[in-house]
């Protein structure tokens, strides 16, 4: 009888897999083209960047941000492998780490949109001219978010307090 997981691998793959790579591809984005990177964050005035190169101020913030966020991925990777093999016999135990990995990146996702929405100002409703860049950045960070709010709800995975074994105590 195998032992239920309170990371199946449909979270794994999502998690561990898909948010490293999105994550890294970023990173790679960014040191590759910083100045499209940043010009692509969101609608210009006239809808045309400034010329010339990035301030050495900005290309530091650029790269420390998507640092930041494929390291964020990198944990992803390696807390949720160590998890599954180490934890594998102990669900509970599993599901409390997972957990405690996945609560503050949901409150991140829901965070990110905000703030994202909040610093474009009046033009967060403009959405036609929203940059593919910025379009990514929203649907990327929904298709995290949304699993990641699946978990919490326990769908398609073990969840202790519904699936684990109650024994009476006297």
């Amino acid at each position: 009888m195998t032992t239920p997981s309170a990371i199946p691998n449909i979270y794994y793959a999502i998690f561990g897999f898909y948010e490293p790579l999105i994550t890294i591809l970023g990173l790679l984005g960014a040191i590759a083209d910083p100045k499209k990177t940043h010009d692509a964050q969101a609608p210009w005035p006239n809808d045309a960047p400034p010329s010339g190169p990035l301030p050495l101020a900005t290309f530091v913030t650029i790269v420390q941000l998507a640092h930041v966020c494929a390291l964020m991925g990198l944990v992803n990777f390696f807390v949720l492998s160590a998890a599954r093999k180490y934890l594998r016999s102990q669900p509970a135990v599993q599901e409390n780490i997972v957990s405690a990995l996945l609560k503050p990146l949901l409150i991140g996702d829901f965070m990110h949109l905000y703030v994202t929405l909040w610093a474009l100002g009046e033009e967060r409703w403009d959405i036609a001219r929203w940059s593919p860049m910025l379009w990514l950045t929203v649907v990327l960070g929904a298709s995290l978010m949304i699993p990641r709010i699946t978990w919490h709800l326990g769908i398609g995975r073990y969840v202790d307090k519904r699936d684990g074994r109650t024994e009476k105590r006297f």
